[in-house]
C-alpha cells in the first residue's frame, strides 16, 4: 500500500537523463495541444513532458529495456524498491559503486534499485552502454547523492498507475495514434550539431541519420492522421531540412553536459509541432 503524498507536491522526474527536459517545460508551454484524450511518449527517458502534464490515459515506451523495467517497478512496487534503494544508500562508496555497476541483478526490483543508484551516484547522471550493452559510466564525485527519494518516487508511482508503460521502438507508436484524440511527444537522441557532439550511446541501438530520416517519416505518418505531434532536436540544417514542412519554433536550452566546462552554456534547439 502506498502512503499518500499531499496533493500540493507536484510530480517530478525520480531519474537524471542527459537532455531532460524539466528546465524547458516553461518554454514548451504554450504549444502544448490542449484538446486530446491519449498521451504517448516514445523516447520516455526521464519523463519530465509527462510528469508536467499529467495526462489521464498515457502509453510510454523506450527502447531501453532497464528503463522501463524501473518504471515499471516505480509503478507496481514503490514500496520494495525504497527498502532496496535505502540499503543502497547506506552502502555507498566509490568501491560499492564499481562493485554494483558490474553485478547485472536478477530480479526486476533489483535491476530498478540498481538502475536508479547508478543513475544517482554516476559522473553527470549519464547514461551511456558499451558494444555488449553494458553500463560504463564512471562514479560521480557527490557528497550527498539522493540516491533514495523516497516523496519523489510515491508521488511518481502515483502518477505512473494508470500508464501503459512498454519496451518498444519508436515505430511502435504508429499502431496506436491513429486519431485527433491523440498526441504524441517525440524526444529522440539529438542529431549532432558538431563531430565532437555525436552522442547516441543511450542505449546499445545506434539512432543516427537513418534513424533521424525514418523518425521523421513517423512524424508525418501520424500528421497525416490528424495526430498531434511535437518534437524537439537539436537546431542544426540537417532538422530544419527534414522538418521545413512543418511548424519550427528555437528554444534556448542549457547545456550541462560537456568534459569542458567552458564549452557548457546556452545552446538553441528546435521544437517541431503538426499543428
Amino acid at each position: 500500500m502506498i502512503s499518500q503524498i499531499p496533493k500540493k507536491t507536484c510530480p517530478r522526474p525520480f531519474l537524471k537523463w542527459a537532455g531532460g527536459k524539466s528546465r524547458l517545460i516553461q518554454q514548451y508551454q504554450q504549444y502544448f495541444p490542449t484538446n486530446y484524450q491519449t498521451y504517448y511518449e516514445p523516447f520516455l527517458g526521464g519523463g519530465a513532458v509527462f510528469f508536467h502534464l499529467r495526462p489521464t490515459k498515457a502509453i510510454l515506451t523506450d527502447i531501453n529495456t532497464d528503463l522501463i523495467t524501473t518504471y515499471r517497478c516505480v509503478r507496481d512496487n514503490v514500496e520494495e524498491l525504497i527498502e532496496l534503494l535505502q540499503k543502497h544508500k547506506n552502502l555507498h562508496n566509490r568501491e560499492y559503486y564499481y562493485e554494483v555497476r558490474s553485478d547485472l541483478q536478477t530480479t526486476d526490483i533489483e535491476k530498478a534499485a540498481r538502475f536508479i543508484y547508478l543513475n544517482k551516484t554516476c559522473f553527470n547522471g549519464l547514461y551511456r552502454v558499451n558494444s555488449q550493452g553494458k553500463f560504463n559510466v564512471p562514479v560521480g564525485k557527490y557528497k550527498n547523492p539522493g540516491i533514495c527519494q523516497e516523496d519523489i518516487l510515491k508521488i511518481a508511482s502515483q502518477e505512473l498507475s494508470l500508464a501503459e508503460i512498454k519496451q518498444a521502438d519508436f515505430t511502435e507508436v504508429l499502431k496506436y495514434a491513429k486519431t485527433s484524440d491523440d498526441f504524441v511527444f517525440f524526444d529522440p537522441p539529438y542529431c549532432p550539431v558538431s563531430q565532437t557532439s555525436y552522442f547516441t550511446a543511450y542505449s546499445r541501438y545506434c539512432f543516427g541519420e537513418t534513424q533521424q530520416v525514418q523518425l521523421r517519416d513517423v512524424f508525418i505518418e501520424l500528421a497525416k492522421c490528424g495526430v498531434k505531434v511535437m518534437l524537439c532536436n537539436s537546431d542544426c540544417e540537417f532538422t530544419r531540412n527534414i522538418y521545413r514542412n512543418f511548424n519550427i519554433q528555437t528554444i534556448t536550452a542549457a547545456r550541462s553536459i560537456n568534459p569542458n566546462p567552458k564549452k557548457r552554456g546556452n545552446i538553441n534547439e528546435v521544437l517541431v509541432t503538426s499543428y
